[in-house]
């Protein structure tokens, strides 16, 4: 027999529950779903939960990723606004938090133009104009600005199924983001910090100072690779994903 898990293999028996193998808990960027990973190998017999950003608020979005696997111990993967959200996940319940990657993100708070930014799209979204943000979007996501039709159309999908609605939810969680390097300093979970050498949005600096401020923080440099580093890089997200969860079981606590 085994027992189903959402959105991932079957384990046997005996394998779920606290004692069994550690969920993995997936956070995508703004405008991306649980497409950004189709390529990614993340390891058997691990559950697998994808989060959509659905929340107008850091905090509630962190609260949503708590919620997910209640009471138990996971390893928290996230891309750019979904690492933003892991940040605050740690900050509020960092026992939880077996092992952390952040990948393509930015612990700093938003600048004045970032805000302008937001609230330019925001308003494009309200006037009907969704398809104008996904186009003005589009050339930070890969290492070029007018990256391959397969590429983009990629892009174009997720943010379609993600929607105008949840767009609108993401900007205005943006805006409520703090700095997040005090908290980062508190971290003692197993970290991965995971960049492409090409990001045009979260450039090294900002990881640099991330695995800075983590004590042991594993920082890792994907050349050539844009933001969407699961798209571009899977092999090496793959990588670092198992890496990462070797090590957080060999550091949780025996039960």
């Amino acid at each position: 027999m085994t027992a189903a898990l959402p959105d991932g293999p079957a384990l046997p028996d005996g394998a779920s529950g606290a004692s069994g193998p550690l969920p993995l808990v997936v956070v995508p960027g703004m405008l991306c779903d649980h497409g950004l990973w189709t390529d990614v190998a993340f390891p058997e017999h691990h559950e697998v939960h994808h989060i959509a950003l659905t929340e107008p608020d850091i905090g509630r979005q962190a609260d949503a990723v708590l919620s997910t696997v209640p009471g138990r111990p996971f390893v928290l993967v996230g891309l750019s606004l979904g690492a933003i959200v892991g940040f605050e996940v740690l900050r509020r319940a960092p026992e939880r938090v077996a092992g952390f990657c952040a990948m393509s993100t930015n612990a700093g708070a938003p600048r004045p133009e970032q805000y302008a930014a937001w609230r330019a799209m925001d308003a494009l979204i309200a006037e009907g104009r969704f398809e104008e943000v996904i186009e003005q979007t589009l050339p930070g996501m890969f290492d070029v600005t007018e990256p391959p039709g397969d590429l983009a159309d990629r892009y174009r999908s997720m943010a379609h199924r993600v929607g105008p609605d949840a767009a609108r939810a993401q900007l205005a969680a943006q805006a409520t983001r703090s700095d997040a390097h005090d908290t980062l300093r508190t971290v003692r979970c197993p970290t991965t910090v995971l960049y492409g050498t090409r990001d045009a949005l979260c450039p090294p600096e900002f990881h640099r100072s991330i695995a800075e401020a983590v004590p042991g923080a594993r920082l890792s440099a994907v050349p050539g690779a844009g933001h969407l580093l699961p798209v571009q890089q899977p092999a090496s997200v793959s990588a670092a994903v198992r890496d990462l969860l070797g090590t957080a079981k060999r550091t949780q606590p025996a039960l």
